[in-house]
């Protein structure tokens, strides 16, 4: 059932969360991508998990990632600038931001060098290209199991991403066992094994853990990455917003990076990323399956039923957001007209939201702000605007622009 009633998505989202969830097929779609973690987790699991993952990403914890961000983008504007130096112009900027938001995860959620978290981010992408073809291909009982060359190939890389999230794990845990630590450190990672090694916690395994470190890895800079690519794109387009974002930047932060605290006074930077999202959710779609029997409005729900929350359409939906739907407009952001949750769900909602939706628009928001200070951008001739799923919404071709440094 595709559902777009935005009174009933919210009840279905808040109120039926615990008997709602991922179906056995969507798990089996991603079981070598990024297994059984936080993102495809039910009932009494995806509670626990939750439970333990939350305060990486709350309060304080949340605020001591701010300097990784900024230190990460620091180093990418010097790589821009030397290359500009040499004569470049045009950027595929998607590939800088993919790099940097893996530089960023690495550094906050796994503190491992970069090297080990960009072979790791290499083959998810590849991995997750991989699994998404995999709904294209005919399927029939037991073809999963066949060693097929597409088989054998996920089978592979799933093999190659888990030796590596090994020896991650396996360095932390010999500091430990010979006494250079006490801790496995307090970072996600960290987290994860402290709570494996409390006493009666049969919860976790490390198989787990490496599904859970998959997880936020690939949710930790894919989709970010996206909402930055798609940002730089639309503020490359339109000139004037740029000039208002930048001189607002200018104003509130004085050329210095952004602090944790003046990032709620870029007002106009959070308009154009809510718009950005609006236009160009990175989940185009939310699936959901019903574990019994839902009454939704006027609607009984059988257990076993597929519902789809189709996030592209609601955000592109005229009655909602009016004519000029489809056109770049972060005014609309600039009243409160729209109601989160049931009409903006770039993040889903209810207790079942993205976990990491609160760093997600922080690293967002330092990096849009340190490079509108630093750059002027404008659309390159050679971009073809094609946007495509493939389990998350990219730019098919990439997206071209050109950087002039300000003075």
């Amino acid at each position: 059932m595709c559902l777009t009633e935005t009174e009933l998505i919210k009840e279905l989202l808040s109120k039926y969360s615990t008997i709602s969830g991922k179906s056995w097929l969507q798990q089996q779609g991603s079981k070598h991508f990024i297994g059984r973690g936080l993102l495809m987790a039910n009932g009494d699991d995806w509670y626990h998990q939750r439970h333990i993952v939350a305060p990486a990403f709350m309060g304080d914890k949340l605020k001591s990632y701010a300097g990784y961000m900024v230190n990460c983008t620091k180093e990418m504007v010097t790589s821009l600038e030397k290359e500009i130096e040499i004569g470049r112009t045009e950027f595929e900027i998607g590939e800088y931001m993919a790099r940097l938001t893996a530089d960023i995860i690495s550094r906050t959620e796994f503190d491992s060098n970069y090297e080990k978290g960009k072979q790791i981010f290499h083959l998810l992408t590849v991995l997750q290209q991989l699994c998404a073809q995999s709904s294209r291909h005919l399927c029939f009982p037991g073809s999963r199991f066949l060693p097929s060359k597409y088989n054998r190939e996920i089978k592979s890389l799933k093999m190659e991403v888990e030796r590596l999230l090994m020896e991650i794990i396996q360095s932390r845990k010999d500091c430990v066992e010979i006494g250079r630590s006490s801790s496995y450190g307090n970072d996600l990672l960290g987290m994860l094994l402290n709570e494996m090694q409390k006493k009666g916690s049969s919860n976790l395994n490390l198989q787990l853990i490496m599904d859970e470190c998959k997880t936020f890895f690939f949710a930790g800079h894919d989709t970010t990455a996206l909402l930055l690519t798609w940002t730089m794109m639309l503020l490359a387009s339109n000139p004037s917003w740029q000039q208002k974002v930048r001189a607002q930047v200018k104003e509130v932060c004085g050329g210095a990076p952004p602090s944790v605290e003046q990032l709620s006074k870029l007002t106009l930077l959070n308009m154009v990323i809510n718009e950005s999202l609006r236009l160009y959710p990175p989940a185009s779609l939310l699936p959901r399956m019903a574990f019994e029997d839902i009454k939704l409005g006027d609607l009984h729900i059988p257990k076993g039923l597929s519902i789809w929350i189709p996030v592209l359409a609601i955000h592109h939906n005229e009655e909602i957001w009016g004519k000029d739907v489809n056109e770049f407009n972060p005014d609309r952001f600039g009243s409160k007209s729209f109601a989160p949750g049931r009409h903006f769900i770039p993040f889903a909602a209810g207790p079942r939201n993205c976990v990491g939706q609160a760093f997600a628009l922080m690293e967002a928001k330092i990096i849009l702000a340190m490079l509108i200070s630093k750059f002027s951008f404008t659309i390159s001739e050679n971009y073809r605007h094609a946007p495509v799923v493939v389990l998350t919404m990219k730019p098919k071709y990439g997206v071209q622009i050109h950087l002039t440094p300000l003075d």
